[in-house]
């Protein structure tokens, strides 16, 4: 059975330095608040398992969906703007099956990600607006293995009426 992992970009952050530490502007609130509405209205997510950046512009994103949904948030180390997409994919194949897992994280990590699990090259990945969301499907998370199911962003999807919280 194939499993599912949803990729997506942090919301619009601000400028600053360090870069770890730059937050959310206002629209960014807003673009993740409406993609978490969207993916508040899929009955297919019950099971999530949640993982962002220790950044906190992904922190305060994954927050947001994390709420919405109603699953914890866990930090994972490798998912860092310029963290390798390999060690990523390694990391997957050592994860249980068994729910699909969305991953918050930066360009270029993203579509560097997304390439290399659909297109078996990290220079062919999509390019991410700020919170865009790569769903992929994979009997196996191995480079060129997956098969890109949706590409949505905040400009793109229409929020159910019907949805969890």
């Amino acid at each position: 059975m194939a499993e599912r992992l949803l990729i997506l970009r942090h919301g619009e952050a601000g400028p600053g330095r360090p870069d770890a530490e730059r937050q959310l502007t206002g629209r960014g609130h807003d673009e993740i608040r409406r993609m978490a509405a969207w993916l508040a209205g899929r009955d297919d997510l019950a099971s999530l398992r949640l993982l962002a950046s220790p950044y906190v512009r992904a922190q305060q994103t994954a927050a947001i969906i994390g709420e919405r949904l109603g699953v914890p948030m866990e930090t994972l180390p490798i998912l860092t703007p310029d963290d390798n997409p390999t060690a990523v994919a390694d990391w997957l194949l050592t994860q249980p099956g068994g729910g699909p897992l969305l991953l918050v994280s930066h360009m270029p990590l993203v579509g560097a990600l997304t390439g290399l699990l659909v297109e078996g090259r990290v220079e062919r990945g999509p390019g991410f607006h700020t919170a865009a969301l790569a769903e992929l499907e994979a009997e196996v998370w191995a480079a060129g293995c997956a098969r890109l199911v949706h590409f949505v962003s905040p400009a793109t999807v229409s929020p159910s009426p019907v949805g969890r919280g």
